[in-house]
């Protein structure tokens, strides 16, 4: 390899990140791709030692010897390299043994899309799972001391003087009315664990097609749901009655997010069906799975609450619980399946993942 710098030009094109180390191990030249996966620019990454800049730098390390060494012409491996304060870099790694005495070493990194998306999805169900504690939990506190706070305001009332009936009334019902509505909310909280599990043979082209109907019942001019079906998809093995809740949860809070384009009459929502193959859910690797994308053509979801639209009472509507996408979380997830989402303005898509036989 020539050393003019000239001769390194072509690298920048690449979008994988490269580098090249001289006989000591020192950065000496890092692409366009390399300067964006470390954060830093080559000035500042040049003549510094690679395996100084993370914490487990020693496994680097023992590449570049065993390079140098001619002990192998080029190895791949999966390597996750940690930092300080940040998470660390899911990277596939090609290192090459050069002909250049000064400059022995190429490293080629590429992010490793499956092990982010592995890591993604097993917060997202350590979460889930930690939420669904938290909202068992808090909801039976809420739920016992309200029963005493409706039934104390219902006995004040009968022992209000006739006189001041009427205006003392008043505050009275407030208590109840508010007693009621978290009655209900708690009920919601609690509602996908206490419903049992009603299994069966689900047709998913028949969940979507309530779930349609009943949107559009719902907003009947200026919003188009759009088909398109992998009519091949087999049936499989679930409660239809909670994948319709699920779907709908989702359908419905795209419909209200489109709330704009309805005015405009140019709303769009995309139902979509395909067999995935080779999927990895919850660590457990299936030969097919349903892949169900809810598309829409809203505003996007605000980049503040993308990575916590899932937990329960966020929301990014005004006067949203924040129940919907929970609900319909913990329903795909009792089916072995998940819930991904990627947002930006003009497109939002959903898309669930569960197995098939």
């Amino acid at each position: 390899m020539k050393n003019s710098p000239t001769s390194l030009d072509g690298l920048d094109l690449l979008a994988s990140a490269v580098i090249i180390l001289d006989d000591g191990g020192m950065i000496v030249y890092a692409n366009a791709a390399a300067e964006n996966l470390l954060e830093s620019s080559l000035k500042v990454l040049s003549h510094q030692k690679l395996s100084d800049l993370f914490l487990n730098g020693d496994e680097l390390l023992l590449l570049f010897e065993q390079a140098v060494q001619h002990q192998f012409a080029d190895k791949r491996l999966d390597l996750a390299l940690e930092r300080s304060g940040r998470e660390a870099l899911q990277v596939h790694a090609i290192v090459t043994a050069l002909d250049d005495p000064a400059r022995p070493v190429l490293l080629e990194l590429r992010e490793n899309e499956q092990q982010l998306k592995l890591s993604r999805e097993e917060r997202l169900l350590d979460q889930s799972q930690a939420n669904k504690e938290l909202i068992r939990n808090l909801a039976h506190e809420i739920k016992n001391p309200l029963g005493g706070i409706r039934g104390a305001a219902q006995l004040l009332e009968m022992e209000l003087p006739e006189r001041h009936l009427k205006e003392l009334r008043e505050y009275t019902q407030v208590i109840i009315k508010e007693a009621d509505r978290l009655q209900t909310l708690v009920d919601r909280l609690l509602a996908p664990h206490r419903r049992p599990h009603i299994v069966g043979d689900v047709n998913i082209h028949e969940v979507c097609e309530r779930v349609r109907s009943l949107v559009l019942a719902e907003f009947q001019s200026g919003l188009t749901i759009r088909r398109d079906y992998d009519l091949s998809i087999p049936e499989f093995r679930g409660d239809q009655e909670q994948l319709i809740q699920a779907l709908l949860n989702i359908v419905h809070n795209a419909a209200q997010a489109l709330a704009e384009r309805i005015r405009n009459g140019d709303a769009e929502l995309i139902l979509q069906t395909r067999v995935a193959r080779q999927v990895t859910l919850a660590k457990v690797r299936y030969r097919l799975a349903l892949d169900l994308h809810i598309i829409d053509n809203g505003p996007g979801i605000p980049p503040a609450i993308q990575d916590r639209i899932f937990y329960p009472l966020v929301s990014g509507r005004e006067g949203g619980s924040g129940l919907g996408l929970t609900l319909a979380q913990t329903f795909v997830q009792q089916h072995m399946g998940v819930i991904e989402c990627e947002s930006r303005p003009g497109c939002t898509n959903f898309r669930i993942l569960i197995p098939l036989p």
